[in-house]
């Protein structure tokens, strides 16, 4: 077996800031990155902002990686990700919180069996005929929601400008127990969880970073199933259209307490051959 493609999608949240998702896919692999939004100007990296550098220099990881399994083929991208760090980092952050993180999900062809490996919230759907499951946890943004709705209505229109909401972003960010790939491999291996599933040629994948997720769980526009069927009927265009008509009619964050008005918003699309 193997993996082909059929659609990718990413739209940044805002023309102006840099896309910080990337997603890739090759004959037995497929993944999608999601940075972690920046909490302070670039200089850790250079010019470049942290979380576009770590998603960056994770894609490329990916695209050179393969190993027998899976979980081989992540530790390849953990070391590779910890490597560059060491050699391009600029000086020390200023707290926990400007290191550079992300969420990712991976998916690779190991025999006659798909493993999934995630770490945060980036999610996986497989589609068998049609059945449909979530690979990785179903997406759930309530408590991001609660978060942002704490801080008073609107907050996601000021885009994290403010110093109290970037302050409290800051601390959040530094809690113990978060599982992300960063840029200690050590820590990213430990992050990761990996799952093993059946598949057969035809069936369907779908990887998603939050930004597309966003219409299972913030918007409630669609359950799994439905976005599948949506999928595979009008594509991830017309997905990524509905998403954004669907933030725009709520551009100041109110009617779906949100964080940022838009986020960047990725998914790709890939069906098992044989």
């Amino acid at each position: 077996m193997h993996l082909d493609l059929i659609q990718s999608l990413s739209l940044c949240g805002d023309a102006g800031t840099p896309n910080d998702d990337r997603a890739g896919s090759g004959t037995r692999h497929a993944w999608v990155i999601d940075g972690a939004t920046d909490l302070s100007p670039p200089g850790l990296l250079g010019a470049q902002g942290g979380a576009a550098w770590l998603a960056a220099t994770a894609d490329a990881a990916f695209a050179a990686a393969m190993a027998d399994d899976l979980r081989g083929t992540c530790t390849q991208v953990f070391a590779a990700v910890a490597t560059r760090y060491a050699a391009q980092r600029q000086r020390e952050p200023e707290g926990a919180w400007e290191t550079p993180r992300a969420s990712f999900a991976a998916v690779q062809l190991v025999g006659d069996m798909l493993e999934v490996a995630w770490a945060a919230d980036c999610a996986v759907l497989h589609a068998s005929g049609a059945t449909v499951t979530w690979c990785t946890p179903a997406p759930d943004r309530a408590r991001e929601s609660a978060q942002a709705a704490a801080l008073g209505p609107g907050v996601g229109a000021t885009k994290l400008r403010t110093p109290a909401v970037l302050a409290d972003r800051r601390a959040a960010r530094t809690l113990p127990g978060q599982k992300v790939l960063g840029i200690d491999a050590g820590e990213s291996a430990r992050a990761m969880e990996v799952v093993s599933v059946a598949v057969a040629p035809g069936d369907d994948l779908l990887l998603m970073s939050d930004g597309m997720a966003a219409l299972v769980d913030a918007y409630a526009a669609y359950d799994a199933a439905g976005l599948v069927a949506a999928l595979r009927s009008r594509g991830l265009a017309a997905l990524g259209g509905e998403l954004r008509a669907i933030e725009r009619s709520d551009a100041a964050c109110r009617r779906y307490p949100r964080f940022k008005a838009s986020d960047d918003a990725t998914a790709l699309w890939v069906r098992v051959g044989g």
